[in-house]
């Protein structure tokens, strides 16, 4: 599944849509920068409440397909502009972590 279906499939607003071509192979979950960076597995889409550019550094490390910004944190305008430079899609959804993941684990499998 792509990108662009996932976040169509699951509802997620789209703050930037950047390579959304790409695959998503399993949702992520993880809030602990220095965790993911050594975790999060490539094409993962990962969920997360950590909206700050180091976010958008460790999405480039991993190779994780997108971010989504769960439980509607603040976004912040840089943040975007950022990932539009980075060509990182990023969304934005109100659900909680897990349940953003596992409807993208739903969309996956269905």
């Amino acid at each position: 599944m792509t990108v662009k279906e996932m976040a169509d499939v699951c509802g997620f607003k789209v703050l930037n849509e950047g390579n959304n071509t790409a695959v998503v192979t399993e949702p992520y979950c993880c809030d602990l920068l220095s965790i993911a960076m050594g975790n999060a597995p490539s094409g993962c889409a990962w969920c997360t409440v950590m909206s700050n550019k180091n976010t958008l550094a460790v999405t480039t490390l991993t190779d994780a397909a997108c971010i989504i910004l769960c439980c509607d944190v603040a976004v912040d305008e840089s943040l975007i502009e950022k990932a539009a430079e980075e060509d990182i899609p990023l969304f934005a959804t109100d659900k909680p972590v897990f349940d953003a993941a596992l409807s993208i684990y739903n969309a996956i499998n269905a």
